[in-house]
This record gives C-alpha cells, structure tokens and sequence, in this order.
C-alpha cells in the first residue's frame, strides 16, 4: 500500500432505492470497532427519537425530518460509501469510473472517517444516515474526541504500513485521528487556496472540489498500478489537476507532517 488517502464523508448522500441491509461485521476492523459503533447506533437512535433530536444533531429546519434516518439503520438498504457520499469532494473524484482495478483500489487506498462508523473503507456498505463529527452527543460528548481513543490502534498501523498519507479531510475529521510522532511515515495535508487581490483565501466549495479531483487522480493512479509513493509524487499530481496553476510542499515538521498546498488558478 504505497499511499493512503482519508476522506472526510459529506452531508449530500444518494440513498439506494435497494441494497443488502447493514452488516458491522463486514466494515473496517470490525474486531476493534463493532463495539463502539454499536455504542454510537444505540445513543443515536435514543437521541433520534426525541423532541430535541433537530437542535442535538445540527440539523435545519429543512433537514429535520431526516433524524428519522437514524432510526432505520440495521434495516434500510447499503451501498458503498464511494456511491453514498455525493457531495462535492465525491462529485469531484468521480469514485464511479468504470476503470480497471477502480474497486480494488477504493477498498485499499482510501478510508473515510465518519461520526458514526469512525472509519470505514471507501467500498463499504452503508445505510444513509445523519451524524456529523463535530456533534456532542449527552452520552459521548464530541464525537471527534470519543473516536480519537477507538481509532489509534486502527488507524496507526494503516498508516504505518503505508507509509505516505494524503490527508484531504477537514479540521473536524482531523482531531480524530492524528498519527503519533514515533510512526515514521510522511502526512501530507492538503490545502487549497485562491488568490484574491494578493492575498490567498480559503473557499470551501472550490478547496472540497479540489481534494476530490485529487482524490480520484490518485485512486485512479494506483487502479493502473502507478500511484505516486514520495510527497513530491503527490505534489506532482496536484499540479497537474485542472484549475490548479501550483502546488506546493512545506518542510516536514518533527512527526512527518506537512502540507501540501494546491494553489488554484
């Protein structure tokens, strides 16, 4: 595994008209984690049902009525968490490209954190549903923090063993899991910025496109059996990215992180 990409997962999702129902034994470290997700399902739903379920989720007036998601979710029907997600990172990296290899490479390159799995792979089922990372439950408090303790002994050997992490995720999905500074590999956090009167500006939109683009250029790569194993690799694929008139690499700093900024054109 020369590289591993985290994905945050997105608030727009495509539920499936059909699909297998849920199935926690079949997710990523299922032997680690089928008992803290258990653990979040079950304060969920209890949350879910209650008057203040809206105000407690973050949910909008307009979305309120989907707290009801949570409610249904060892029966309502899966599909991969790449065809789930449809937001603007996912639209982006074109996850559903036909392409050779595509599945495989989603299955051992790519894994997306979430509020309420933790972390899965990009192949795996997934009901629809409505918890966001940053969301306090009574029981758990923040769901970054209560996952941050489930997550190292998962997440630091993928890393280990990989070596090179693209870190595409957002600050919320960032505080659950960070490596430690003994793992010795390179995380490279991608950034991307626009150039507004001399000064550089993040946007949200365009910065979630383009970790999306970069994304699937990457799983794209390593499907044709050539993903980029070095930083300056990665940098290289980034620049070449449509919209992208640079990318740039900071120095590592004393645990191998470092950023990767795609400066947009």
């Amino acid at each position: 595994m020369p590289v591993l990409i985290l994905l945050p997962p997105s608030e727009g999702k495509t539920p499936p008209p059909s699909g297998p129902r849920l199935d926690l034994t079949a997710l990523l470290a299922a032997e680690r984690l089928t008992a803290a997700r258990r653990e979040v399902m079950d304060e969920l739903a209890q949350v879910s049902a209650a008057p203040e379920a809206a105000a407690i989720l973050g949910l909008g007036p307009r979305s309120a009525a989907d707290a009801a998601l949570n409610l249904v979710l060892a029966e309502a029907p899966c599909a991969p968490a790449h065809e789930l997600y449809t937001g603007v990172l996912y639209e982006a990296a074109g996850f559903g490209g036909a392409a050779a290899g595509m599945a495989e490479a989603l299955s051992r390159h790519v894994v997306i954190l979430s509020g309420l799995w933790g972390a899965v792979r990009a192949t795996d089922p997934l009901p629809d549903h409505r918890l966001a990372m940053g969301t306090v439950l009574p029981g758990r408090g923040r769901l970054s923090a209560w996952w941050k303790r489930e997550l190292a002994p998962v997440l630091g050997p993928i890393a280990k063993e990989a070596g090179l992490v693209v870190d595409a995720r957002s600050s919320a999905f960032a505080a659950a899991w960070q490596p430690d500074r003994a793992w010795g590999g390179e995380l490279l956090r991608v950034r991307a910025v626009q150039v507004r009167g001399g000064k550089r500006a993040v946007v949200s939109h365009h910065a979630k496109h383009t970790r999306g683009l970069l994304a699937g250029k990457l799983v794209s790569l390593a499907a044709a059996g050539s993903a980029p194993s070095t930083a300056e690799g990665i940098a290289e694929a980034g620049a070449g990215l449509e919209g992208v008139a640079d990318a740039e690499l900071s120095v590592p700093d004393r645990s191998g992180r470092r950023d990767l900024t795609l400066v947009l054109g």
